[in-house]
């Protein structure tokens, strides 16, 4: 597999390019007979485990992902041309590990590195949100077909300060264009 590029040295417009050339297998539009359990498992902090074993292997866990979908019913399965296997999923199946910023205000653009490599920027199709619950508030940043990541500690302490540093009526934060309120209310 290709090298990561460091998100750091990228612009929002290389992002933007990267992100339309990568092609990810129609998972949507496959529709195999249900086939059993994967015995695999995404845990809340991103780790794949199979078997009970962690997956030390990055390349299969870019793979493995690349086939992830999320089915009606809220479940995730692994799905090929001819098999369909369940995956236990803690949380969300991806985890946003590194944030990129650029501009201020309504022009400011995010974009958001995965656990898995992926590079998605927030904005209108892939948004975020926050979402309270017993053990305070979750963010999550849609990726694809009803998938999510769970931004992580660090990166979401980096979104509220950029967002108080330049609050007004709303703790949030624009990016591509639209706004998302950072403060758990939608």
């Amino acid at each position: 597999m290709e090298p990561l590029p460091d998100l750091a040295t990228l612009s929002l417009a290389d992002i933007a390019r990267l992100a339309d050339e990568k092609r990810l297998p129609p998972v949507e539009q496959w529709n195999p007979a249900h086939c059993g359990d994967s015995e695999m498992r995404i845990a809340r902090d991103g780790t794949w485990f199979h078997q009970g074993s962690p997956i030390g292997r990055e390349a299969m866990v870019r793979l493995f992902s690349t086939i992830l979908r999320r089915e009606p019913d809220g479940s995730y399965v692994l799905v090929t041309p001819v098999e369909k296997l369940d995956i236990l999923v803690e949380d969300a199946p991806f985890v946003a590990v590194e944030l990129k910023s650029e501009g201020e205000g309504r022009d400011r653009a995010l974009a958001f590195r995965l656990n898995t490599g992926d590079i998605i920027a927030a904005g209108p199709d892939h948004e975020l949100v926050v979402r309270e619950t017993a053990d305070g508030p979750h963010p999550y940043l849609h990726v694809r077909g009803g998938l999510e990541a769970l931004i992580n500690r660090s990166v979401y302490y980096e979104m509220m300060n950029m967002a108080l540093e330049e609050a007004g009526d709303r703790v949030g934060l624009w990016s591509h264009g639209r706004f998302f309120p950072l403060d758990g209310t939608a």
